[in-house]
C-alpha cells in the first residue's frame, strides 16, 4: 500500500515538473449478444399483450417499432405479417359457470383500443409456455425467431420537491444560476416492456427480459401519451438491440507518457 502511494506520488511529482504528459486514448468495450441468434435468417415480431391506458396500441406500435429498428440493423431478414390479436388468442378459458367476457374483436370493433387491466395480466402470459402454439406460429413463417411479450404503459402521478436551477441577480445586476428546491405536482407515464424470444422452430422460450421506464412532467404541461410511449421506449432500445447483435461501449483511458 506505502509502495502503491509512493508510486503516485512520484508520477505527480513528474507531471508537475513537466515531465510527464497525460495521454487520453479512445477505447471499444465490446459487448456480447444475450442470445445467439444466427441460427435464424428471419425475425418475426409477432405482437404484445397490451396493457394500461388505451390512449396507445401498444401491440402495433411496439410491433411496428421494433420491426423498423430491426431493419436498420441489417443480418436478418424482418418478417412483414399482420400483428398478432395477441389478448385474443391468450384470453383465459373462463370457470365453468362462469360469464365469458366479450371476445376482443369484439370489443375492437366498437372503435376502442383492447387492452388488458395489469392486475389481469399474468394468466394472459402464460401463452408464452405455450409451446405447440408459437412452434404452429413459427411453421407458416419458415421457423423463424420470435419475438413476443406485454407492454404495460399506465399514466402516473407523483408530487414531490424538485431541484431546478433558477437565475438571480445581485444589485449590480450580474446574473448566477442558484439551485431551488420547489415543490411540484408531476404527472407522466411508467412504461413496462417485457420481450420474450421464442424459437420457432420448438415453440420453446429463449430468453426473457423485463425493462421499466419512468417519465414526469410538470402538472400544467400536455404531452401526448404516443409522444411518451415513444420517448421511453427510446431509452431502452440499446439494450433491447444488444440482445440480438453485440455492441461496443466507447469511452477513453487516460495514459502517462
Amino acid at each position: 500500500m506505502q509502495t502503491a502511494r509512493t508510486l503516485a506520488s512520484a508520477a505527480l511529482a513528474l507531471a508537475a515538473s513537466g515531465c510527464l504528459t497525460f495521454v487520453e486514448v479512445p477505447v471499444e468495450t465490446p459487448i456480447r449478444p444475450k442470445i445467439d441468434a444466427s441460427p435464424f435468417s428471419r425475425v418475426y415480431v409477432a405482437g404484445f399483450l397490451p396493457s394500461g391506458t388505451e390512449d396507445v396500441d401498444t401491440n402495433l406500435e411496439t410491433v411496428r417499432l421494433l420491426r423498423s429498428q430491426l431493419k436498420n440493423k441489417g443480418g436478418k431478414r424482418i418478417i412483414e405479417a399482420d400483428v398478432l390479436p395477441l389478448a385474443e388468442a391468450a384470453k383465459p378459458v373462463p370457470a365453468e359457470g362462469a360469464a365469458a367476457a366479450p371476445p376482443a374483436a369484439a370489443q375492437a370493433d366498437s372503435g376502442r383500443i383492447v387492452t388488458i387491466a395489469e392486475a389481469e395480466l399474468p394468466p394472459y402470459e402464460k401463452i408464452f409456455e405455450n409451446k405447440d402454439y408459437w412452434k404452429k406460429v413459427g411453421e407458416e413463417f419458415g421457423s423463424p425467431l420470435i419475438i413476443t411479450g406485454s407492454v404495460v404503459f399506465t399514466p402516473h402521478q407523483r408530487s414531490g420537491y424538485v431541484q431546478k436551477e433558477q437565475e438571480v441577480y445581485d444589485s449590480f445586476g450580474r446574473r448566477s444560476v442558484v439551485p431551488v428546491r420547489t415543490y411540484m405536482d408531476r404527472k407522466g407515464y411508467i412504461l413496462r416492456p417485457k420481450f420474450v424470444f421464442i424459437d420457432g422452430r420448438t415453440g420453446e422460450t429463449l430468453y426473457t427480459e423485463t425493462f421499466r421506464e419512468e417519465i414526469l412532467y410538470n402538472a400544467e404541461q400536455s404531452t401526448p401519451a404516443l409522444s411518451s410511449y415513444f420517448e421511453l421506449m427510446d431509452r431502452l432500445l440499446p439494450s433491447f438491440l444488444s440482445t440480438l447483435s453485440s455492441q461496443s461501449i466507447k469511452g477513453s483511458r487516460v495514459l502517462l507518457k
